[in-house]
């Protein structure tokens, strides 16, 4: 007759059972961890650098009119206040056609509309080689905004198809880092194309045109190659890796549920959107006045192109290493409007150096800070929409922010223009600029404060909030 169990002995069987379940739910949280980072670090892998190089043709070819005018202006007779004004009506094209883009792109998918937009874009920046006059001037400026329209709103769209929220703002920056590189390795190379002046009988800076034309349409048939639309068609990842991506990608836009707009129009009527788009509008101001009044700044003092291409990298290269920690600092605690907020703040205070300093150090110091500021200021920015927005309204609404935020790419540059002919001097329209930042900052501020009296617990401006998905 066998015995009954005694209570110690049935509470030892429980114990180890509990022990066992412990240990095998540990060992699947492990392995789901283990799945999670390959997953993510493959993804990385195959998109983020490609975008990352697609960006930096992109910059290159919207900002190396700052360049060309070193010797353009002169030759085509260029006022300050014509080269502004021409060099920002980029932006109104970019303006016009940004949502329709997006919403092409959010449809048809990136792989066919990236490729359309990098062709055209390659084509029309060809073609500023043969600008006469204001006129041809203000038309392909115009043009090349409108080719590019949907390039900028349409990756960052397309990287929140693929990455998970708690990882999109270090994404996001790595990707926005290709704008400070691109200043930080095409300036030199810009400078020194201006060198080929009167080869084949061509001025150097249509060689500049023409030569940094060609990659974005080469790229453009790349892009057919390499760019995969969606997690679900990624072939080249393995199928639990796969399965887990478009799983994990799936349950977090159900988790956004009510509190997320689905519908293009409410993406577009946003008032958070619209509150974006007015911040944005004063980093956009920034980051232009950079791009294409950095090389006349510095050429004050009577250095060569080729020396100013060189100078004029420097501040760039500190401003991707401040950019990469600054994200990264911003996921790991989940804060986003401080992080906006400061960047923002240094980027005016930098401003209103560049405008007062007086030799070519304190004008590199200056530069410097704004570069820091500003490229600090975008990626947490950029994380904020798509915590509110999904679909449709996702791709409308960073189109609407990019493309309205954009025109201050417009003004700034073009008031620093008016007011550099009428003054003589850069340090009004320094200061205006600054100003625009400093409207970003106390605007930021103004935006969480109100979504905390409301009670409304949106990702992306409150601390934390995007710490965890």
């Amino acid at each position: 007759m066998s015995k009954s169990p005694t209570s110690e002995s049935v509470q030892a069987d429980m114990k180890q059972a509990d022990m066992e379940q412990a240990d095998a739910l540990q060992a699947g949280d492990l392995q789901s961890g283990g799945l999670q980072e390959r997953v993510l670090r493959k993804v990385s892998w195959r998109i983020v650098p490609f975008v990352m190089l697609l960006y930096f043709i992109a910059f290159i070819d919207r900002v190396n009119i700052g360049f060309a005018s070193l010797t353009m202006n002169q030759d085509l007779g260029f006022s300050p206040s014509v080269f502004g004004f021409g060099a920002g009506i980029f932006f109104f094209g970019y303006f016009l056609f940004e949502v329709p883009s997006n919403l092409i792109l959010h449809k048809i998918g990136a792989r066919i509309w990236i490729a359309r937009v990098m062709i055209t874009w390659g084509l029309i920046s060809g073609a500023m080689a043969f600008v006469q006059g204001n006129a041809s001037f203000y038309a392909l400026r115009f043009l090349l905004g409108a080719a590019e329209a949907g390039f900028f709103p349409g990756i960052i769209l397309y990287l929140s198809y693929w990455f998970p929220a708690r990882r999109r703002a270090a994404v996001t920056a790595i990707f926005m880092a290709a704008a400070p590189l691109s200043t930080a390795l095409g300036s030199p190379v810009s400078g020194a194309l201006l060198q080929m002046h009167g080869l084949l009988g061509l001025t150097g800076w249509q060689w500049l045109f023409l030569i940094e034309a060609v990659p974005a349409i080469l790229l453009g048939f790349v892009v057919l190659i390499i760019l995969t639309d969606r997690p679900e068609k990624a072939m080249w990842l393995k199928d639990e890796e796969r399965s887990w991506l478009v799983a994990t990608m799936v349950a977090e836009q159900k988790a956004k549920g009510a509190q997320a707009s689905h519908n293009v129009w409410r993406g577009l009527a946003d008032i958070r959107v619209l509150a974006l788009s007015l911040v944005y509008f004063g980093t956009s101001a920034g980051l232009y006045t950079l791009g294409i009044w950095a090389p006349q700044i510095i050429k004050q003092f009577g250095l060569s192109a080729l020396s100013i291409g060189f100078l004029n990298a420097i501040p760039a290269v500190i401003a991707v290493v401040a950019m990469v920690v600054w994200s990264r600092h911003s996921d790991r605690t989940g804060e986003r409007t401080w992080h906006v907020v400061i960047a923002c703040l240094l980027a005016a205070a930098g401003l209103a150096f560049a405008g007062s300093a007086s030799g070519v150090i304190a004008v590199l110091i200056a530069l410097t800070l704004v570069n820091i500021g500003i490229s600090c200021a975008k990626p947490p920015l950029w994380s904020m929409p798509t915590m509110f927005l999904s679909g449709p309204a996702a791709a409308a609404g960073i189109a609407t922010i990019n493309s309205l935020g954009n025109l201050g790419g417009f003004v700034g540059p073009s008031m620093i223009g008016w007011i550099k002919e009428v003054t003589g001097s850069f340090l009004g329209g320094l200061y205006f600029v600054a100003g625009l930042l400093l409207l970003s900052a106390v605007l930021t501020l103004v935006l969480a404060k109100a979504d905390r009296k409301n009670g409304t617990a949106r990702p992306g401006m409150q601390h934390r909030a995007t710490q965890h998905s």
